[in-house]
């Protein structure tokens, strides 16, 4: 298999990763062919996974909408993946130019692409960190460089928390980065469910096996459960929904059933 220039020495590019499936399912060109055959196999169970993805995304902007009329100007997205068309920092910053944003994720290749995409853009930066470790997310120099944790973040954790097991304690990694934030920030949120997905519990969780066999466990929590997480937060309205139901720009009605797979919200801290 031929590395091509953008895929870093030091991954290995037989093994698939679920940042690159999740570029696949949005149609992005940053994966590999063992990164298709997962999503192929996931999606013989669950066909509207890329319309989950799409509708997933559509929340994001909203809800970065949101923040920057709320005044808010500085985004920290942690989980951030692969940077696909109509990401963080370009809806923020069309809706603001002083808006600021730090990226975050694990992935190499996502790391990588983040920065060859942000060259030039002294507003934007990105940090390989774990969501696991939020005190290294907080130490980092591009978030001290950017952020103001005396001031009003928008902490985003899209489709992330779904792939940490409960084993590594996600409630209280966001409770971390919770407290380390200034009154009046928000956070954004998005997780897996089996709660609205339009297929059988049973049929859904060959999906999930899809996800245990790459070594990527899937974590279907409830929507109390995926609620838990907003802990020390106020929901804004409409509170806890399936991302459609969110602030929509267009009917809900219209959206394909697979769009109201899992759960997506805001809150804001007191």
């Amino acid at each position: 298999m031929e590395r091509p220039a953008w895929a870093p020495r030091s991954i290995d590019i037989s093994v698939p990763s679920v940042s690159r499936i999740y570029d696949y399912y949005l149609g992005g060109s940053h994966n590999f062919e063992v990164d298709r055959e997962a999503a192929r196999k996931a999606m013989e169970f669950m066909p509207g996974l890329p319309k989950i993805m799409q509708a997933n995304r559509a929340f994001m902007r909203r809800a970065v909408r949101f923040a920057v009329g709320e005044g808010i100007t500085q985004f920290l997205d942690v989980g951030s993946g692969i940077p696909t068309f109509g990401n963080v920092h370009e809806v923020a910053q069309a809706a603001d130019p002083e808006a600021r944003v730090v990226y975050v994720d694990h992935d190499p290749v996502a790391v990588a692409h983040s920065q060859a995409v942000l060259t030039g853009n002294e507003g934007a930066g990105v940090v390989a960190a774990d969501l696991r470790k939020p005190q290294e997310i907080l130490a980092a120099a591009e978030v001290e460089r950017l952020i103001d944790l005396n001031r009003p973040v928008a902490l985003l954790l899209v489709a992330i928390l779904h792939f940490v097991e409960d084993a590594d304690d996600p409630y209280e990694a966001v409770a971390e980065l919770r407290d380390a934030l200034a009154p009046g920030s928000l956070l954004v949120l998005t997780h897996a469910s089996y709660e609205g997905i339009p297929l059988p519990p049973e049929r859904a969780a060959g999906t999930v096996d899809v996800y245990k066999d790459i070594r990527n466990p899937l974590i279907m929590r409830s929507r109390e459960e995926i609620a838990r997480f907003f802990e020390g937060y106020d929901m804004v309205e409409p509170g806890l929904v399936p991302m459609p139901q969110w602030r929509p720009e267009t009917a809900p009605e219209d959206e394909d059933p697979y769009a109201f797979s899992g759960f997506a919200g805001v809150g804001r801290t007191a």
